[in-house]
């Protein structure tokens, strides 16, 4: 294994959020804030940090293989957050409470410690949104060129690198980069004008943007999306968080290459569509039709919250336009449920994701029919393509690790002392990275802030391997992985 490759990566990707500093600390000076030291110090470290380590590795290889690959992608998402409390720990923050809001930025998760957010100096606000931002990003290329190489829950039913890049991913992964971006900041800059065009200041639409299309969430106003909650802003965001749930593979296509076809034919488009409108008028008609008075003012404003926040429940953006845990049981077992499905694969967004919700529903219904007919050969397909068996394995390793990992979370969560829904709610949210969890203590009118600091390294890990897709942490701690 050349670890030399693995430590020029991380060393580059440190200087690079090293530099990502400094709008912070110019911002902080235009504002003329004394916090804008805290940032320009940060940076310097950062970036020493990332260039010492490039320059002791040697330089980069010719190519990476595989193996490599695998070490990369768990350790460039470890050692990231941890440069990122820099700025958190010279703010104040103690060290949990500093990599819990970095890990939950650059993981897009969204959940928070923070409080008095309409009040802090707009560095640091930035600084978090930037982190998210670039997670998106980081999240979205994982997903395109890195996930399905490494055949990562079910993923190689996406793989577009061809058979002879097998030992040499990082040309292919350039040239995704580089496509991905340009798109992700074409998206970007339209949601900032759109919010901007919207009413928002021009600093609560840049930083709403990051966080939009990043599906992350983190907000510049203690009340989140509420703040705008009745403004032509709601809607941007209903639209652009759609968007981020989308795979970013086929928005490529159609805004680089105008091909807009596979966007409407791809089965996952359809899904998620289907889900996010059937989840927000189940809530609709059941309040209309047994909650007397209704919590709504009519259908139609009923419709609009319902969407807004199933959609940013189910992408994991996490922003709240209303206190929707207040709604009554059906709806918060609704919105339970949103946390766990996910968007697109190759997206922003989070969970499940729709392809595996579909494959695992091929597959019960395959079982029940051979159970019927024992010599009944079922062949489970998807858009239009059969099912191998080591894709489907792998999507069922992936749902069984996922949920284990909530269970397991849950419980830890409980042994600290919290209460049932919130601590499977914070454990569903942390896995899912959603952010907000439900009940009054880390609900959408909440933050993580009173959890004990046990409680907030459970989420914070169950952050990670939600973000990393469980198979590649768990792969990494296997024997036969180090002895190649």
């Amino acid at each position: 294994m050349q670890i030399r490759a693995v430590i020029f990566a991380i060393g580059l990707m440190v200087a690079l959020l090293g530099v990502a500093m400094l709008p912070s600390a110019l911002l902080d000076i235009a504002d003329g804030s004394d916090q804008w030291p805290i940032f320009l110090v940060s940076s310097a470290i950062s970036i020493l940090i990332g260039a010492g380590l490039a320059v002791l590795s040697g330089g980069a290889p010719p190519s990476t293989t595989t193996r490599e690959a695998f070490l990369l992608t768990v350790l460039i998402w470890i050692v990231l957050p941890v440069i990122a409390t820099i700025p958190f720990i010279s703010y104040g923050q103690s060290f949990t409470d500093a990599l819990f809001e970095a890990v939950s930025g650059l993981t897009t998760t969204g959940a928070t410690v923070m409080t008095g957010l309409d009040s802090t100096p707009r560095g640091i606000l930035l600084w978090r949104a930037i982190l998210q931002w670039i997670g998106g990003i980081g999240i979205i290329v994982t997903a395109i060129a890195i996930l399905p190489m490494l055949r990562v829950g079910g993923m190689q039913l996406f793989q577009i690198e061809s058979s002879d890049m097998s030992g040499k991913v990082l040309p292919r992964i350039t040239e995704i980069t580089a496509q991905t971006g340009i798109v992700y900041v074409i998206i970007s800059a339209a949601c900032a004008l759109t919010y901007a065009a919207s009413g928002m200041t021009p600093f609560d639409a840049i930083a709403h943007s990051m966080t939009t299309m990043s599906a992350g969430g983190y907000s510049t106003h203690d009340t989140s999306f509420g703040y705008f909650a009745d403004t032509p802003a709601a809607y941007a965001a209903t639209f652009f968080m759609f968007v981020a749930g989308l795979p970013f593979s086929l928005l490529t296509l159609m805004i680089l290459h105008g091909r807009w076809r596979p966007m409407f034919t791809d089965p996952q488009p359809r899904l998620y569509v289907s889900l996010a409108v059937g989840f927000a008028v189940l809530i609709v008609i059941w309040h209309e039709a047994v909650v007397d008075p209704p919590i709504f003012n009519h259908i139609f404003h009923g419709f609009r919250e319902a969407l807004f926040n199933i959609i940013s429940i189910m992408t994991g953006t996490g922003y709240a336009s209303a206190p929707y845990d207040t709604w009554g049981e059906p709806a918060v077992v609704v919105f339970l449920i949103a946390t766990f499905l996910g968007g697109c694969a190759g997206s922003a967004a989070c969970g499940i994701k729709m392809f595996r919700l579909e494959i695992s529903f091929k597959a019960v219904l395959a079982y029940a029919a051979q159970i019927v007919r024992p010599n009944r050969v079922v062949r489970i397909r998807y858009a239009g393509r059969t099912v191998p068996s080591d894709t489907l394995q792998s999507v069922m390793v992936f749902v069984f690790l996922y949920m284990a990992t909530f269970i397991v979370a849950a419980i830890l969560l409980s042994m600290t002392g919290e209460d049932l829904l919130t601590s499977i709610s914070g454990a569903a949210t942390s896995v899912s990275n959603v952010g907000p969890g439900l009940g009054p203590v880390i609900g959408p009118s909440g933050t993580f802030q009173p959890l004990s600091d046990a409680g907030k390294w459970i989420c914070l890990t169950a952050m990670l391997l939600g973000r990393l897709e469980f198979v590649a942490v768990f792969t990494l701690l296997t024997a036969r992985f180090w002895r190649g």
